[in-house]
C-alpha cells in the first residue's frame, strides 16, 4: 500500500501505471475502479491526467530519461521505471506541478514500492532532467513526434498516406472524446438538467458528445437512459440492419447488442462470447430483455442455416482505438496482427454458415490493419455463395430511417465509404477507427 504521505492522485496513478506495466490490465478499466472513484473530483481528474499523459508520451519519456542513467540500456525494475516515467511526465508536460513535488513523490513512490536502493538514482535522474536545457527543434518522424512505435506509423503511412497517418497519431495524443448513446426519449433533457453540456454526434442522430460534465454521476446514466459508447461503435451496430432471428457472435461488452435490440424490437437475439465474466457483466445491462446469452467460442461455432442477421464484431488488435486504449501501442506487434487474422478468418467462416439464404452478416473490427479487414473479407469472395452489399446503400437506408443526419451521410460518403467497405479513421473522423463489410448469402 502507498503511504498517506504520497498525494492520493499520484499514488493512484502510480499503482495503475505499474499494473499496466506488469499485467495485461487496461487503463480505461483501471481508471473506473472503486479506488479511483473514491477520490475527490480534483484528484480523480489529476490521476486520469497522470495515467493517460504518461502512457501517451511513454516512448518519448523513455528516450529523455535513458541518457541520464549511468547505464542507458540497463533493464530497470518496473516500479523504478514507472516512478521515473511518472515524474518525468510531470516535469516535462505539467507546468502547474512544482518540480520538487514531482521529484520528491516519485522518489518516495519508488521507496514504498520496495526499491529503496534505487530511490537515489530516481532522484538524481529526475533532477538532471528538470535542469536539462531545451533541445532545439529538429526534423522528426511522425513516430518520434507523437510517441508511437515506428513500425506502426510506417504501416499507416503506407496504407493511408502521410496526412492520414499524422491525423491518427495526433488524435491518439489527445484526451479521447466521450460519446453517449441516447436510449430514452427524456435522456438528453435529463443530462442537460444535470449540468452536462452536449453537442451533436458526427453522424448519428442518437449520439451526443460530452463537452463538459461528469456523465457517470448523472441521473440519466444511473437510470440507464444513456450509455457511454464511441460513435464509430454505434455506427457499426446501426449498419447491421434488421432481422427476426439475430446472432451477435462476439457480443461483449454489449453496446452493439443493445443497439440491435433497440432497432429490432420484435427479434429473437442470441448474444455469445468466449468470456463468461464479460458475458455475465453484459447480463446486468439487459435485466428484462429478450436477449439470450451463451458462453461460446465464435471460432468453434457449429451452426446451420438459422439466422437472417449476424453481427460479427471480431476480436482484433484494436489499433483503431489507440486514443482511448493507450497501452495497445506497447502490446501489439506485427506477429499479433498475423495471429488475429488467422482467428478472424476462423470466426467469419463459422459465422457465415449460420446464415439463411438472403441472410446478412456484418463483419467489423476496430483495427486499422488491412490484414484484419480487407484480407479477411477477401477469403470469402472467391466463390458465388456470398456477395458484398454496398454499405453506401445502408447509409442511405439509415438516413431514411432517421438514424443518420444528412451532414453525417455527406461526411461518410466523402471519406469513409470505399469499394463497398466502410472505414472510420481516428483524426479524419472524430471517433475511433472501425472497419465494416456486409455479406449476403446467395
Amino acid at each position: 500500500m502507498i503511504a498517506a504521505a504520497i498525494a492520493p492522485a499520484r499514488a493512484a496513478a502510480f499503482e495503475i501505471l505499474l499494473k499496466i506495466a506488469t499485467t495485461d490490465a487496461h487503463s480505461d478499466e483501471l481508471l473506473r475502479s472503486h479506488t479511483v472513484d473514491a477520490l475527490s473530483v480534483q484528484d480523480r481528474a489529476l490521476a486520469t491526467t497522470l495515467v493517460m499523459g504518461t502512457l501517451r508520451w511513454q516512448l518519448k519519456l523513455d528516450a529523455q530519461i535513458r541518457p541520464f542513467l549511468s547505464r542507458p540500456n540497463a533493464k530497470l525494475a518496473p516500479a523504478v521505471e514507472t516512478a521515473l516515467r511518472l515524474g518525468a511526465f510531470q516535469l516535462l508536460y505539467l507546468d502547474r506541478i512544482p518540480a520538487h513535488a514531482a521529484i520528491g513523490e516519485s522518489v518516495e513512490l519508488a521507496k514504498q514500492a520496495g526499491e529503496t536502493h534505487a530511490s537515489r538514482m530516481v532522484n538524481a535522474v529526475l533532477r538532471k532532467l528538470a535542469h536539462a536545457p531545451d533541445n532545439p527543434p529538429q526534423q522528426k518522424s511522425l513516430a518520434d513526434e507523437f510517441a508511437h512505435p515506428a513500425w506502426m506509423v510506417e504501416r499507416w503511412e503506407r496504407f493511408y498516406g502521410r496526412d492520414a497517418a499524422r491525423a491518427i497519431c495526433s488524435f491518439g495524443q489527445e484526451p479521447a472524446a466521450v460519446s453517449v448513446r441516447l436510449a430514452h426519449p427524456d435522456a438528453e433533457q435529463a443530462l442537460i438538467d444535470d449540468g452536462i453540456e452536449l453537442t451533436e454526434g458526427e453522424f448519428l442522430t442518437a449520439t451526443r458528445r460530452v463537452v463538459r460534465g461528469d456523465i457517470v454521476r448523472s441521473d440519466a446514466f444511473q437510470r440507464r437512459w444513456v450509455r457511454i459508447q464511441d460513435e464509430g461503435s454505434q455506427l457499426v451496430a446501426e449498419l447491421a440492419g434488421h432481422g427476426k432471428n439475430i446472432l451477435d457472435a462476439c457480443a461483449a461488452p454489449g453496446g452493439k447488442t443493445a443497439i440491435l435490440a433497440e432497432r429490432n424490437p420484435g427479434a429473437a437475439i442470441l448474444a455469445i462470447d468466449i468470456s463468461k465474466k464479460r458475458l455475465d457483466a453484459m447480463r446486468e445491462n439487459f435485466p428484462d430483455s429478450r436477449v439470450r446469452f451463451a458462453v461460446q467460442d465464435a471460432a468453434a461455432l457449429e451452426l446451420t442455416n438459422e439466422y437472417d442477421l449476424v453481427l460479427c464484431d471480431v476480436p482484433c488488435t484494436g489499433t483503431g482505438t489507440i486514443g482511448r486504449n493507450l497501452e495497445i501501442r506497447f502490446r501489439v506487434s506485427e506477429r499479433e496482427i498475423e495471429r488475429q487474422h488467422t482467428r478472424q478468418v476462423q470466426i467469419l467462416a463459422h459465422a457465415l454458415k449460420g446464415l439463411v439464404p438472403g441472410g446478412r452478416l456484418l463483419y467489423s473490427t476496430c483495427s486499422l490493419e488491412p490484414e484484419e479487414n480487407e484480407a479477411v473479407v477477401a477469403e470469402y469472395l472467391k466463390g458465388q455463395q456470398f456477395r458484398l452489399v454496398s454499405l453506401d446503400h445502408e447509409v442511405s437506408r439509415l438516413e431514411r430511417e432517421g438514424a443518420i443526419h444528412a451532414e453525417g451521410t455527406q461526411k461518410l460518403r466523402a471519406s469513409a465509404l470505399r469499394c463497398d467497405f466502410l472505414r472510420t479513421i481516428p483524426g479524419v473522423h472524430n471517433c475511433d477507427g472501425f472497419f465494416a463489410a456486409l455479406f449476403e448469402r446467395a
